[in-house]
């Protein structure tokens, strides 16, 4: 599990005391190695959902401290909340982020409920992946009865813990400890006080629907099969949960939903579903909540999804991507939404140690540290620089095209050609500072000691696994490159006449880049001309090289004919 990176949810029944939610934040940041990314407490519910990132073991044991702690600090026989709980660390979901399997995270899952059992006394029950049985695989069911309908639950067989004392602890209650995939609290916003209705809207949309009834639809009897069970109607939404509620804090009744596999609802076609079974009840939403975090990815096809439905180009930067998002589900609703602090990669980021990057550098700096006495950055960076420029001027053109009066029926085509422009010059400007990097690792290989036959031998070795890496990376920069003139091609066909010299002026900056990079390769596989993969790829960049003058010309023909 080598650079492994798993995160954790625990939510703790305590939203109020701001004394109380601190003495457990603290004891998860007093870990060496784990970042404590958002303390979301709410006043209503009663209940502070708290995420941590970092290598298993760190993880592992801050939540063991938090757990422990929150046992100290919470008093379960005095706790009021709108939400469902049967505990003072009422969750502790594990969630694999990188490098580690869901199965490897189910087993680390139960490891810590092992420990939290022994050592703090708690009954534990595992859920989700790390489930002992699958009639405990869902949290509803584990956590049926809450906190006090525990004494009953505890005394029946069925119902022992997975570890811990099969006893009732007054304090403590009961945790669930599991491994999942990404879940995302969302709760929707509405104009009304009523808590029948969020629940009406709540039914319509979850996966698990409604009761059948005979007669009144919400009144009647609850329908039965010919066997005596249930008959329940699915709501509108696939991995979806959710009840309705009403939040004093706000007043406003609110949809509190789970969305357990965004990859089969996304946040915003849940948003979107919710307006409408509301409008359909005479409701109106007003806006949105994230409790906790979200993964970019999920707010990015939000802001495209928004921009779709305008009929606006979606290849523009990922900040305006996420800034569309936030308006259109009407994040900022209730309070202010800061994608450093809500977003995970933006607040791992914000929490890592720093690294000075060249592709954050202002131009004047990246040009006067490019002319300092250091090698690095070179020409490798700068060919990576020219075709982030070229990738983004074809970007520009597409964009503009999108958006020009009278072309409104071809807005879906250049916005796909303004996306993968996009694709190509966000390639590009990572390939910046990895230029950079690949040269610095080929510098810590001659400075291998070797003195002895076996340190000669290693240093070798090493020297020639940094000089392939070395190579491979502007060769990086010379497929992108070229595969980013294919936007230029079209745009100087079809793009707005208004823009063609741009188009023109991209073309010789992808050339340039893809020419530029073309040296880089040729330089490092110099010393190991003889070697299979040496030769390979100076015949890739030859080939890319070929086909990018082709484009050149090609391009450059028609921005003429056009001028």
């Amino acid at each position: 599990m080598h650079d492994a990176l798993i995160e954790c949810v625990p939510n703790f029944s305590e939203g109020r005391d701001p004394a109380v939610i601190k003495q457990i934040t603290d004891v998860i940041e007093a870990v060496d190695g784990v970042y404590l990314l958002d303390v979301d407490p709410g006043k209503a519910t009663n209940r502070t959902v708290v995420t941590f990132v970092g290598p298993p073991e760190p993880v592992l044991e801050a939540a063991f401290r938090a757990t422990r702690k929150a046992a100290e600090v919470i008093d379960m026989t005095r706790h009021k909340g709108e939400h469902p709980r049967f505990g003072a660390t009422d969750v502790l979901p594990l969630i694999p982020v990188r490098n580690i399997t869901m199965e490897q995270t189910a087993e680390l899952a139960r490891r810590l409920g092992r420990r939290i059992g022994d050592e703090v006394g708690i009954p534990v029950y595992c859920y989700e992946y790390a489930a002992t049985r699958p009639e405990r695989r869902n949290l509803a069911t584990v956590r049926a009865g809450e906190d006090e309908g525990l004494p009953e639950k505890l005394a029946k067989p069925e119902w022992k813990p997975d570890f811990g004392p099969a006893t009732f602890v007054p304090r403590t209650g009961a945790i669930a400890v599991g491994a999942r995939d990404f879940l995302v609290a969302y709760n929707v916003n509405l104009n009304t006080t009523s808590t029948r209705r969020a629940n009406a809207i709540a039914f319509d949309i979850r996966e698990k629907g409604r009761p059948a009834r005979d007669g009144d639809p919400l009144t009647g009897p609850i329908r039965k099969d010919a066997e005596g069970r249930e008959v329940w109607i699915p709501g509108s939404l696939k991995a979806v949960k959710a009840i309705g509620w009403f939040i004093e804090e706000y007043g406003i009744a609110q949809i509190s939903i789970n969305l357990t596999n965004l990859s089969v609802t996304p946040i915003h076609v849940a948003f979107e579903e919710c307006v409408r079974k509301a409008e359909a009840r005479g409701v109106r939403v007003t806006g949105s909540e994230l409790v906790g975090m979200v993964p970019l990815q999920a707010m990015l096809d939000a802001g495209r999804h928004f921009l779709h439905k305008q009929q606006r180009s979606t290849g523009v930067s990922d900040r305006e991507l996420v800034k569309i998002a936030v308006k259109s589900l009407g994040l900022a609703d209730l309070k202010p939404f800061k994608p450093e602090e809500k977003i995970i990669e933006y607040a791992l980021a914000a929490r890592a140690p720093k690294r000075r990057r060249l592709v954050d550098l202002m131009i004047r700096d990246f040009v006067e540290e490019t002319a300092s006495e250091s090698p690095a950055p070179g020409g490798g960076s700068v060919a990576a620089t020219l075709g982030a420029l070229g990738a983004a001027l074809g970007t520009m053109v597409a964009n503009l095209s999108s958006h020009k009066r009278g072309w409104d029926e071809r807005w879906a085509h250049f916005s796909d050609w303004a996306d993968r422009g996009k694709t190509c010059h966000d390639k590009l400007l990572r390939l910046i500072d990895e230029d950079t990097d690949a040269f610095n690792r080929l510098m810590t290989a001659f400075g291998l000691p070797k003195a002895t036959p076996a340190e000669k031998a290693a240093r070798q070795a090493a020297v020639e696994v940094a000089t392939r890496d070395a190579a491979t990376v502007p060769l990086r920069v010379m497929e992108t490159a070229v595969e980013s003139m294919s936007v230029l091609e079209e745009m100087a066909r079809e793009g707005l006449a208004a823009s063609i010299s741009d188009v023109g002026v991209g073309a010789l900056c992808a050339r340039g880049a893809v020419q530029g990079a073309f040296l880089n390769v040729r330089i490092n596989c110099k010393s190991f001309a003889g070697k299979d993969w040496a030769i390979e790829l100076l015949e890739r960049g030859a080939a890319l090289m070929e086909r990018a003058t082709q484009l050149e010309r090609e391009i450059l023909e028609q921005v003429n004919a056009r001028l």
